[in-house]
């Protein structure tokens, strides 16, 4: 090999190597939160979602998620689906005004879930499904609270609001975006896609589970790699050309 072949090639590994830091940058950070996934729902209807929740330790597992409702939007109907290794607990709380739904008056709504005995390893995330309604008609978001309990004790707290075009907090609650129903003959676009049922813990690195949080990470990778690409393509025509030359 030339001379001019071996910083060539010595280019190449540089730039490959940097779209690859570049790809794990983007990637890490839209997965790290826990959140709601799919991201919307339709108002007024019955949504089945999934708490997303990652280990973001490399010492400790999680061994606790409680989630806390939005106090100012109760919903009536909230059932969890059971996750193999884990006990759930709903708790419920007294309206101050009772609401009608299905022809009977509902005095309660669910105010808490808690997740106990499993664990999240590190380097993994667990989705706790739940089926939840009836949805408001007058919010256009859900947000929840939610507590991660640590196997060292720690807790991190999900409950920092965020502020429409500011800063994302540090720990942002989950929310849950609310859409208008589609008028008649047009497709619904509210993201109540199979959320990923899968419940068992998976590794952080396989997340595909089609939220909101990873189609923006999804389009930034594949940006990345067609700049490694087009950068490779170049680089063999060039080499292609120098052997005719050479030739």
């Amino acid at each position: 090999m030339t001379a001019a072949r071996t910083r060539l090639a010595g280019r190449l590994a540089a730039v490959g190597t940097a779209a690859a830091a570049g790809v794990l940058f983007l990637a890490g950070p839209a997965s790290a939160h826990v959140s709601v996934q799919p991201g919307t729902a339709e108002k007024g209807g019955y949504s089945t979602i999934s708490i997303k929740v990652p280990n973001e330790k490399d010492n400790a597992s999680t061994v606790k998620v409680e989630l806390a409702l939005d106090p100012k939007h109760p919903l009536v109907s909230v059932m969890p689906q059971a996750v193999p290794g884990w006990d759930v607990k709903v708790e419920k709380t007294k309206l101050d005004k009772p609401v009608r739904m299905h022809g009977k008056s509902i005095d309660e709504a669910v105010s808490k879930v808690v997740w106990t005995g499993g664990k999240i390893e590190p380097g993994n995330f667990q989705q706790f499904p739940l089926s939840v309604g009836q949805l408001p008609t007058d919010a256009d978001e859900l947000v929840f609270k939610a507590l991660q309990t640590y196997s060292d004790d720690d807790v991190v707290r999900w409950i920092d609001p965020s502020k429409p075009g500011g800063e994302e907090p540090e720990h942002p609650a989950p929310v849950l975006k609310l859409v208008d129903k589609p008028a008649a003959g047009k497709p619904a676009d509210d993201g109540k896609s199979n959320p990923g049922m899968n419940t068992a813990a998976t590794s952080g690195n396989g997340d595909s589970d089609g939220g909101g949080d990873s189609t923006d990470t999804t389009a930034r990778v594949l940006g990345v790699v067609g700049i490694v690409v087009g950068v490779a393509g170049a680089a063999f025509g060039v080499l292609a050309g120098r052997r005719r030359t050479a030739a």
